[in-house]
């Protein structure tokens, strides 16, 4: 089975295209680095020049034309390196669809990686030599994958075509209309679906960051940890330089778990540098990153910061301002962002020059769906929001989710988006393909594609010319008719506290058969000794938070051990997985609180 053909994209643009012109016009300056901390503390650098990224990325891809593999699937199941980066442009540029994927080794993600390699049925593996036995090991021992997958290195793909014509033949030319590779979205259930993206959704949202951060050749660069086989990290360290032609250095992002500040000093060597990171990165370098290592750093070269991939924190932003003002950092390089895997992965970023936006809404007129600016006579309680800017290059339109109409500004709705980046549909699901990436709005001819519009399933609204996003539709809490957003909740749980983990609590709902009742989970922080001697006294102050700043009752709450709240391979929390853990009772031995309203 082969990726379907769809209309042509008007963007005679390809990877393959944007790579060549790149070797061309600057064949001798560094494309690629990446910083390996595995083997000495400081960082090993390694670089590709843009001739020697093309060489060798035309070599591999000779090497996948040679087996056959033209138009199937070729993933990549390869740590973070720069043999990652030729991997799966070699699969791009071959004319094949690539499946940006992660290790085995990747802790706690096993059983994601069998099941994107089930559904995608890739016709071969990408590794490295030093990943070759666990990815053949780890292919041939897990049930339900294709007995035909073979597992092969970059050395090998070269072999296939040593005494061939292939290597020296022009570039296979793939389309426009083209899938390059299908982007899995991170997983907050169990069910993973891969997105396809086309060569032009990739040209085109390339592009649109592009100018949206004001990035360009020959001054600026991108520098980041972010893993490859994620949106974001694909795009910004890998899509948008090639097509940019602007360099691009990286490094593992367990390196980056490991010592926070060996990012942020790539940033001070680095002038010019955009970079990118979900919320909690920021906050974890807040905490981690103090005294002589902080005051080494320099950050006032730094050309954008963007925050993305999960909600944006107002207080992240002032915190990370305060502690890195004093080394140059300057709060219009913050750069909150919107984003997600079916548009590719970015769609809208506060706007250059300026500093983020925050803004206080009452928080029960949010909760109905209404933008109602609080002041602090009000007396009532706000939920600060950051807003993400405006589009580039694309549409957003807020809508009525049930009755698919458009919302005045100021309404909840769902965010709809449509442009040249919006992916084609998923993979191998064309039912859902059709409901999410064909929708109309009410009176629109559902026949006409000029009118499709993605659904994102996320929540936001207009304010002030810009888009604020509230919470994703599928994980509201409603309770009592009033919406609840879980990262709201999440957020003052967490502070309720010092013995619970930030950004490892999940706020979710479930049915009791007396309604829907608010269900909270916590972890508590590895150093925490005696967590059941805490959970009286945490529960007491989860419960008085939530009550005060949500005027909703907490059902259970659950202060978990470390690592047990479930995470997507973006680090984002999992809500849909952490409920079904609820459901099937994983808890039920650890320490645990249920009010005590006689309820079951």
């Amino acid at each position: 089975m082969k990726v379907g053909d769809s209309v042509p994209s008007p963007i005679p643009d390809t990877l393959s295209d944007c790579l060549a012109d790149a070797a061309a016009a600057q064949p001798d300056e560094t494309a690629f680095t990446f910083v390996d901390y595995s083997a000495d503390m400081g960082g090993v650098a390694c670089t590709l020049t843009w001739r020697q990224l093309e060489g060798r990325v035309r070599l591999v891809a000779a090497g996948l034309r040679h087996a056959g593999a033209v138009g199937e699937r070729v993933a990549v199941v390869a740590p973070q390196s720069l043999d990652y980066i030729v991997a799966f442009l070699a699969a791009a540029c071959a004319g094949c669809v690539a499946v940006p994927l992660f290790p085995p080794s990747l802790h706690g993600h096993q059983d994601k990686l069998a099941a994107v390699l089930q559904d995608a049925a890739p016709m071969f593996a990408v590794t490295t030599e030093g990943q070759r036995a666990s990815v053949t090991e780890f292919c041939a021992t897990r049930g339900g994958l294709s007995s035909g997958l073979r597992v092969v290195t970059e050395r090998q793909l070269r072999e296939m075509t040593a005494h061939a014509d292939e290597a020296g033949r022009p570039w296979h030319r793939p389309r426009p209309e083209d899938a390059a590779y299908l982007q899995y979205t991170s997983g907050s259930t169990r069910t993973p679906s891969g997105v396809e993206i086309t060569h032009a959704n990739v040209c085109a949202n390339a592009r649109q960051a592009l100018e949206a951060y004001d990035i360009r050749t020959g001054r600026n660069c991108t520098v980041g940890w972010l893993p490859l086989y994620h949106d974001m990290g694909l795009v910004l360290a890998v899509a948008m330089p090639i097509v940019g032609h602007v360099p691009s250095v990286l490094m593992d992002p367990l390196a980056f778990i490991q010592q926070p500040v060996r990012w942020l000093r790539l940033l001070t060597r680095h002038p010019g540098a955009l970079t990118a990171a979900p919320n909690f990165a920021y906050d974890y370098c807040i905490r981690r990153v103090q005294g002589e290592e902080r005051a080494e750093l320099s950050l006032g070269s730094v050309t954008a910061m963007v925050n993305g991939s999960e909600p944006v924190g107002a207080r992240t932003l002032e915190r990370f301002q305060a502690a890195f003002a004093p080394v140059g950092m300057a709060r219009t390089v913050m750069r909150p962002s919107y984003g997600l895997a079916e548009a590719t992965v970015f769609v809208s970023a506060s706007p250059a020059g300026e500093e983020p936006t925050v803004t206080s809404f009452d928080r029960d007129a949010l909760g109905l769906g209404v933008a109602r600016v609080a002041e602090p006579a009000d007396g009532v309680a706000v939920a600060e929001l950051v807003a993400c800017g405006r589009p580039v290059g694309q549409e957003i339109a807020i809508v009525d989710p049930v009755t698919s109409r458009l919302q005045e500004d100021g309404r909840v709705g769902e965010i709809w988006l449509r442009g040249p980046n919006i992916g084609r549909g998923y993979w191998g699901r064309p039912e859902q393909s059709e409901a999410t990436f064909r929708a109309t709005l009410h009176g629109d001819d559902p026949s006409d594609p000029a009118h499709h519009w993605l659904r994102t399933g996320d929540l936001g609204m207009w304010h002030g010319k810009q888009l604020y996003v509230t919470g994703r539709l599928k994980d509201l809490v409603i309770i009592d008719g009033t919406n609840h957003y879980p990262h709201d909740i999440e957020e003052t749980v967490q502070d309720a506290h010092p013995a619970i983990r930030p950004h490892h609590v999940a706020a979710f709902a479930v049915d009791t058969g007396d309604g829907e009742r608010l269900i909270t989970v916590a972890e508590h922080r590895p150093d925490v000794t005696d967590p059941d001697g805490l959970i009286d006294e945490v529960a007491r102050s989860v419960r008085a938070a939530v009550a005060t700043g949500h005027g909703v009752r907490v059902h259970d709450f659950v202060l978990a051990p470390p690592g047990t709240v479930p995470h997507t391979t973006s680090g984002k929390v999992a809500r849909t997985a952490c409920r079904e853990r609820y459901m099937e009772g994983a808890w039920t031995a650890g320490t645990y609180d249920r009010e005590r309203t006689g309820s079951a």
